[in-house]
Protein backbone atom coordinates (compact mmCIF):
# COMPACT_ATOMS: atom_id res chain seq x y z
CA UNK A 1 0.00 0.00 0.00
CA UNK A 2 1.27 3.30 -0.98
CA UNK A 3 0.70 6.78 1.07
CA UNK A 4 0.56 10.04 -0.55
CA UNK A 5 1.64 11.83 2.59
CA UNK A 6 2.94 11.09 6.22
CA UNK A 7 1.42 12.60 8.89
CA UNK A 8 3.43 14.22 12.25
CA UNK A 9 2.22 15.39 15.22
CA UNK A 10 3.61 17.98 16.68
CA UNK A 11 3.76 18.74 20.09
CA UNK A 12 5.20 20.91 23.04
CA UNK A 13 4.30 21.73 26.56
CA UNK A 14 2.62 19.02 27.97
CA UNK A 15 3.89 19.82 31.53
CA UNK A 16 3.03 16.41 32.70
CA UNK A 17 -0.54 16.20 31.17
CA UNK A 18 -0.88 13.79 28.80
CA UNK A 19 -5.19 14.68 28.16
CA UNK A 20 -7.32 12.43 26.18
CA UNK A 21 -7.57 15.29 23.91
CA UNK A 22 -4.11 14.70 22.64
CA UNK A 23 -4.31 10.89 22.61
CA UNK A 24 -6.90 11.16 20.51
CA UNK A 25 -5.07 13.73 17.88
CA UNK A 26 -2.24 11.59 17.68
CA UNK A 27 -3.88 8.74 17.01
CA UNK A 28 -3.05 7.58 13.63
CA UNK A 29 -0.42 9.97 12.94
CA UNK A 30 3.27 8.65 11.33
CA UNK A 31 5.38 10.21 13.81
CA UNK A 32 5.66 12.65 16.76
CA UNK A 33 7.60 15.62 17.63
CA UNK A 34 7.51 16.53 21.37
CA UNK A 35 9.26 19.96 21.20
CA UNK A 36 10.10 19.67 25.16
CA UNK A 37 8.41 20.95 28.37
CA UNK A 38 7.89 17.40 28.95
CA UNK A 39 8.28 16.68 32.53
CA UNK A 40 8.04 13.08 33.45
CA UNK A 41 8.76 10.30 31.23
CA UNK A 42 5.22 8.88 31.70
CA UNK A 43 4.22 11.13 29.42
CA UNK A 44 7.27 10.09 26.39
CA UNK A 45 5.92 6.69 27.32
CA UNK A 46 2.35 7.33 25.89
CA UNK A 47 3.17 8.69 23.25
CA UNK A 48 5.90 6.35 22.16
CA UNK A 49 3.15 3.44 22.36
CA UNK A 50 1.16 5.37 19.58
CA UNK A 51 3.81 6.41 16.89
CA UNK A 52 7.88 6.67 16.48
CA UNK A 53 8.46 9.57 18.96
CA UNK A 54 11.69 12.31 18.99
CA UNK A 55 11.84 14.71 21.88
CA UNK A 56 14.03 17.13 23.10
CA UNK A 57 14.51 18.53 26.74
CA UNK A 58 12.76 21.63 28.03
CA UNK A 59 13.55 24.15 30.77
CA UNK A 60 11.67 22.26 32.69
CA UNK A 61 12.46 18.81 31.91
CA UNK A 62 15.11 17.50 34.86
CA UNK A 63 16.09 14.85 36.13
CA UNK A 64 18.05 11.42 34.38
CA UNK A 65 15.16 10.57 31.93
CA UNK A 66 15.61 14.45 30.89
CA UNK A 67 19.62 14.60 30.85
CA UNK A 68 19.45 11.81 28.03
CA UNK A 69 17.04 13.95 26.04
CA UNK A 70 19.21 16.57 23.36
CA UNK A 71 18.41 20.62 23.76
CA UNK A 72 18.14 20.43 19.65
CA UNK A 73 17.50 17.18 17.39
CA UNK A 74 17.17 16.83 13.70
CA UNK A 75 14.85 14.47 12.57
CA UNK A 76 14.16 12.78 8.85
CA UNK A 77 10.52 11.98 8.13
CA UNK A 78 9.39 11.55 4.07
CA UNK A 79 12.68 12.96 3.03
CA UNK A 80 12.18 16.35 5.39
CA UNK A 81 14.74 17.33 7.37
CA UNK A 82 13.08 18.85 10.91
CA UNK A 83 15.26 20.63 13.70
CA UNK A 84 13.59 20.35 16.53
CA UNK A 85 14.52 22.51 19.96
CA UNK A 86 12.32 23.91 23.21
CA UNK A 87 13.09 27.64 22.60
CA UNK A 88 14.31 29.16 19.44
CA UNK A 89 17.09 31.40 21.17
CA UNK A 90 18.95 27.57 22.03
CA UNK A 91 18.55 26.85 18.02
CA UNK A 92 22.35 26.34 16.34
CA UNK A 93 23.20 26.26 13.24
CA UNK A 94 21.43 27.98 10.19
CA UNK A 95 18.49 25.30 9.04
CA UNK A 96 18.37 27.18 5.60
CA UNK A 97 21.70 26.41 4.99
CA UNK A 98 21.55 22.63 6.64
CA UNK A 99 19.17 22.15 4.06
CA UNK A 100 16.15 21.72 6.90
CA UNK A 101 12.74 22.46 5.83
CA UNK A 102 11.01 22.77 9.51
CA UNK A 103 11.85 24.15 12.79
CA UNK A 104 10.04 22.93 15.80
CA UNK A 105 9.86 24.81 19.15
CA UNK A 106 7.78 25.33 22.10
CA UNK A 107 8.31 27.41 25.56
CA UNK A 108 5.97 30.19 24.35
CA UNK A 109 2.70 28.82 24.94
CA UNK A 110 1.26 30.29 21.54
CA UNK A 111 0.72 28.56 18.20
CA UNK A 112 2.83 30.26 15.52
CA UNK A 113 3.64 29.06 12.01
CA UNK A 114 5.55 31.54 9.63
CA UNK A 115 8.21 31.27 6.60
CA UNK A 116 12.05 32.54 7.25
CA UNK A 117 14.42 32.13 4.55
CA UNK A 118 12.59 28.65 3.28
CA UNK A 119 12.33 27.44 6.30
CA UNK A 120 8.41 26.22 7.81
CA UNK A 121 8.81 27.59 11.67
CA UNK A 122 6.23 25.58 13.76
CA UNK A 123 5.36 25.66 17.44
CA UNK A 124 2.25 23.88 18.37
CA UNK A 125 1.35 25.73 20.91
CA UNK A 126 0.92 24.02 24.48
CA UNK A 127 -0.76 20.52 25.34
CA UNK A 128 -0.56 20.40 28.66
CA UNK A 129 -1.69 22.84 31.54
CA UNK A 130 -3.44 26.15 30.80
CA UNK A 131 -1.29 29.06 30.93
CA UNK A 132 -2.98 32.34 30.94
CA UNK A 133 -5.48 32.57 28.41
CA UNK A 134 -3.44 30.50 25.73
CA UNK A 135 -5.26 28.15 23.96
CA UNK A 136 -4.22 24.26 24.13
CA UNK A 137 -3.24 23.33 21.36
CA UNK A 138 -1.02 21.16 18.98
CA UNK A 139 -0.50 20.85 15.35
CA UNK A 140 -0.32 18.34 12.31
CA UNK A 141 2.49 18.56 9.75
CA UNK A 142 1.95 16.67 6.57
CA UNK A 143 4.68 16.19 4.11
CA UNK A 144 3.12 15.44 0.62
CA UNK A 145 4.77 14.31 -2.58
CA UNK A 146 7.45 15.99 -3.32
CA UNK A 147 8.47 16.62 0.42
CA UNK A 148 5.10 19.46 0.28
CA UNK A 149 4.23 20.65 3.65
CA UNK A 150 0.71 21.64 4.88
CA UNK A 151 0.69 22.76 8.86
CA UNK A 152 -2.79 22.70 10.65
CA UNK A 153 -3.31 23.51 14.42
CA UNK A 154 -6.09 22.04 16.98
CA UNK A 155 -7.57 23.22 19.52
CA UNK A 156 -7.55 20.47 21.83
CA UNK A 157 -9.99 21.90 24.04
CA UNK A 158 -12.07 25.04 24.11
Amino acid sequence: MSRTSLRVALVSDTHNLVRPELLGFVQGSDAIIHAGDICAPEVLDQLGRIAPLSAVRGNNDRGAWADALPVQTVVEIGGVSIVVVHELPDLRGDPAAQGCAVVVSGHSHKPAQETRDGVLYVNPGSAGPRRFKLPISAAMLTIGNGGALHVEHTFLID
